[in-house]
């Protein structure tokens, strides 16, 4: 059997992430089960399974409640179809329901949660004490992604991000403007102001630059305008386009197609990469010379990566290409 080209042309890359664009997030109940039930819904439309879950912990836990929570998302985990992903937010590790969450939610789901999510993340110890406690609970291992809130956070975004079992940073930035003592007008938590304000540009440039430089999936923040669709498809365009990001929240069910949409290449650029990639293939993967322009590793490399997040989104994929992709994301 031919080796698969996300092998050769990714060598150790290959093993990094290969996600969903969109990461959606629900706290309530009955906005748990039907975040699950659209994802089956919509996966059965793609052809493959476009968006995470994750069901909340942080922001969905009511004070006092905090193990019923847990539990809840434990059995709502377990329940979930075979092929679903889903994911929980746990609390952060300096909260006093923080080890409760791991015990319940990895102890019980851990081999059915694609990935566990940290907040608040300062450093890599943090990153440190939380695979302790959730290993002590599973031995399922699943990867971690990390909540990046502060400037302290951003500042050691690179090590955090060097960490083996982090597979994806998230930028908080809600919590960020707020950590900076009113500095940061309200309007940087905005969807202008967080994309204009020079200091939440930066924490972002360097959340996604930490992420590309170790491998790893950087994810942009959520937009809080959940209602305004035109605002949602900017942000997510410029997230994608301009700053780096490879996937982004989701807070409410209508912000999940415009991310899908923004994210996603376009049709001729995918054509034009299944052409690339099928005459590379053909070459054994020596440098060609298509419509008058040079190929190599590189380019192909870049192409190869283009195929990869049409899948993501749910486009079409060459005929030729489609076989590489089948079992990916389910």
């Amino acid at each position: 059997m031919k080796q698969h080209p996300r092998e050769i042309l990714l060598g150790a890359q290959a093993a990094s992430a290969f996600l969903p664009v969109c990461d959606h997030y629900s706290g309530v109940e009955a906005r748990m089960r039907k975040s699950l039930q659209l994802q089956a819904e919509m996966t059965e439309e793609f052809g493959a399974c476009v968006f995470d879950v994750t069901l909340d912990c942080e922001d969905g836990a009511p004070v006092g409640a905090e193990a019923e929570h847990a539990a809840l998302v434990a059995t709502l985990a377990l329940d979930s179809a075979p092929d679903a992903r889903v994911a929980a937010r746990i609390h952060p590790v300096d909260h006093p329901a923080f080890e409760q969450d791991a015990a319940i939610i990895a102890g019980r789901a851990g081999h059915r949660l694609c990935h566990i999510m940290v907040p608040k993340v300062e450093s890599v110890e943090d990153v440190i004490r939380a695979v302790q406690v959730i290993d002590a609970a599973t031995s399922a291992r699943p990867p971690l992604h990390v909540l990046i809130e502060s400037p302290a956070a951003v500042h050691r975004a690179f090590d955090i991000a060097a960490h083996p079992r982090v597979q994806s940073m998230s930028f908080g930035l809600l919590d960020f403007v707020s950590a900076h003592g009113g500095a940061i007008p309200a309007q940087g938590m905005g969807v202008q102001g967080q994309f204009t304000h020079p200091l939440v540009l930066r924490a972002k440039l360097e959340i996604a630059s930490a992420c590309h430089a170790q491998g790893k999936v950087p994810s942009h923040c959520v937009v809080a305008e959940f209602s305004d669709a035109a605002a949602m498809r900017g942000a997510a365009t410029r997230a994608s386009r301009e700053l780096g990001f490879t996937r982004m929240w989701s807070i409410h069910p209508n912000q999940i197609r415009p991310i899908l949409e923004a994210f996603a290449p376009s049709l001729d650029d995918i054509e034009a990469a299944g052409q690339i990639i099928a005459a590379a293939q053909a070459a054994d993967w020596a440098p060609i010379s298509v419509a008058g322009q040079l190929h190599d590793r590189a380019s192909y490399r870049f192409y190869w990566q283009v195929l990869e997040r049409a899948h993501r989104t749910g486009r079409p994929l060459p005929a030729d290409m489609q076989a590489y992709f089948a079992g990916r994301l389910h």
